[in-house]
């Protein structure tokens, strides 16, 4: 009798726990080692993106052991698109600058730039926001920037090459590694948002700690040292670009948060 109401008690327990107190809530996920992004959304049946924003990160390839993510549940409105505005908005607790961009309908770097924020992360509670327009204009193309426009990068895929610039002046260049067929890097317009000495990277397939002197553009896209391979001049990378370690190093001092960074074939 003992050993049947023991048995009934563990079943009972391993139901109250496996069922949330909520069910209209949402799921929370513990990450474990090893885990990333994509595998976690492809378990619940959300994307990447949707998870990245309902828990505010900047970088989907940077997740740590450990870290609560909450998981979006079916019964949340889908996602519209956002609408442009414009005005002023205060930091409430848990916001951050990606998911207020999103709510307003603009783009991180723009929302930084319009409050003259230098780190996306780094947002306090009561902060006043200024809300720029949703058609911020594109950054002029450098082919036709004028002389003396400042600092910008250009990565020419065809070629594999990365070229600094000082207006219409290259001041540096180094062969470099992009994305592999299956994993292009992303052509366009873009500027750097922010700036990590070393960041880990984690992506199917692949874990990389400590990856040096790294500049996101775009997502979790980056300019970024390497270590594990030398084979700069042909594509290598799961998108990013990879730089040899020392001109990663020239460029991370060179190029401040804004820079803008030109991709093409």
């Amino acid at each position: 009798m003992r050993k049947i109401y023991a048995t009934t008690l563990a079943i009972l327990l391993c139901v109250l726990i496996a069922v949330p107190v909520n069910a209209q809530g949402p799921i929370v996920h513990i990450v474990q080692r090893g885990e990333n992004l994509f595998r976690i959304g492809l378990r619940y049946g959300v994307t990447v993106d949707v998870l990245a924003a309902a828990n505010g990160i900047l970088n989907p390839n940077h997740i740590y052991a450990g870290q609560r993510l909450i998981i979006p549940t079916g019964s949340a409105p889908a996602p519209s698109s956002p609408v442009p505005s414009t005005g002023t908005y205060v930091v409430r607790p848990g916001d951050t600058l990606f998911r207020i961009a999103l709510r307003h309908g603009v783009s991180l770097w723009s929302l930084a730039r319009a409050n003259g924020i230098q780190n996306p992360s780094l947002i306090y509670v009561g902060q006043v926001l200024r809300i720029p327009s949703g058609s911020v204009s594109t950054p002029p193309s450098p082919s036709s920037a004028p002389a003396h426009a400042g600092r910008w990068i250009d990565v020419d895929l065809s070629a594999q090459r990365l070229t600094a610039y000082e207006g219409s002046v290259p001041v540096r260049t180094t062969l470099v590694s992009t994305g592999l067929p299956q994993t292009p890097t992303p052509t366009g317009q873009y500027r750097i948002y922010v700036k990590y000495l070393y960041d880990d990277m984690a992506g199917p397939g692949y874990y990389l700690p400590n990856v040096p002197f790294v500049m996101y553009f775009y997502r979790g896209y980056s300019l970024h040292g390497t270590y594990w391979h030398n084979n700069f001049g042909r594509p290598m990378s799961h998108g990013c670009v990879n730089l040899p370690t020392p001109e990663a190093q020239w460029l991370y001092n060179w190029a401040p948060v804004g820079t803008l960074v030109n991709i093409h074939y």
